[in-house]
């Protein structure tokens, strides 16, 4: 009967591992062995050692690059992730919050490449829908997406917008499993409202805002579209994140080596906050409900 059991097991998940065997683990394999070579896509390869990551944090556009993403993840990560909470706890005692949960769902399911050109004319610095609305109520509204100093905080707003259903629903879903007993005795006790979500709600919450910071920290380090649609990197390489770099050195360059390497070093990055963030996890993450 164990054997048995193990067996449907085993070819239930049969599928899952092959891809991502297939999918996954071949494919970083193979980046890695790209990593030490000098291919350019076309021919043979020769394996030259350590010299592509040399030349990576040698590369003054490989530095821009980390600047600009990581300044990219300092601003949607907080602001994102503290305006999904809100909506959700707005939204959670809310009549119909099944329609609004879908209604704010929507752009998640929506291309990339849409949502970045419907910004780029609500962003235009001459005739965009904000500056309009900036300029009724007497604010001079700068070029978003030509201004060096404006580009990042643009690209950042239509992500935080465009990520906040999604981040929005993990959150209900966190908020709908604390049990409505802890509020009833805090009301007994006198407790505010404020205090309830704070003493209450936040510590009960934070396994759910664990998932969630992580996930917004991997995808803000992969940011890519929303550049390459509204910017194409610039002005003066001003949105130039580390993907773009990546995709840059192999299909603009052709050398996959080099890329290969930006890629591993994005990987260890990722892996190095994705690690901390476990490591702090026993300090705030409180899984006693």
């Amino acid at each position: 009967m164990n054997r048995r059991k193990n067996l449907w097991g085993f070819l239930l998940i049969g599928p899952q591992l092959i891809g991502l065997l297939i999918f996954s683990l071949i494919p970083l394999g193979y980046a890695l062995w790209l990593s030490f070579t000098d291919w350019n896509g076309f021919g043979s390869s020769n394996f030259v050692g350590l010299s592509n990551y040399i030349e990576q944090f040698t590369n003054p556009d490989f530095g821009k690059a980390i600047v600009n993403t990581v300044y990219y993840m300092i601003l949607v990560v907080p602001i994102g992730i503290a305006l999904a909470l809100i909506l959700a706890v707005a939204l959670n005692k809310v009549k119909g919050k099944e329609f609004y949960r879908v209604f704010f769902f929507m752009p998640v399911v929506t291309s990339s490449v849409s949502v970045g050109i419907i910004f780029m004319w609500i962003l235009n610095g001459d005739f965009g829908i904000l500056n309009q609305m900036l300029e009724k109520i007497g604010i001079d509204g700068p070029h978003w997406l030509t201004d060096t100093k404006w580009v990042i905080p643009s690209i950042a707003l239509l992500s935080i917008w465009w990520g906040l259903g999604y981040n929005m629903v993990i959150f209900l879903a966190g908020l709908q499993g604390i049990s409505r007993s802890y509020y009833e005795a805090a009301e007994i006790d006198g407790a505010n409202t404020f205090q309830r979500f704070r003493h209450i709600t936040l510590p009960l919450l934070t396994p759910t805002t664990f998932f969630v910071t992580i996930m917004t920290i991997i995808s803000s380090f992969q940011v890519f579209d929303q550049a390459f649609v509204m910017t194409n990197g610039g002005p003066a390489k001003a949105s130039y994140t580390m993907v773009f770099h990546i995709y840059d050195q192999a299909f603009v360059d052709f050398t996959m080596g080099k890329s290969a390497a930006a890629a591993m070093i994005l990987f260890v990055v990722i892996l190095t906050f994705t690690l901390i963030q476990f490591k702090l996890q026993d300090r705030w993450v409180h899984y006693g409900q």
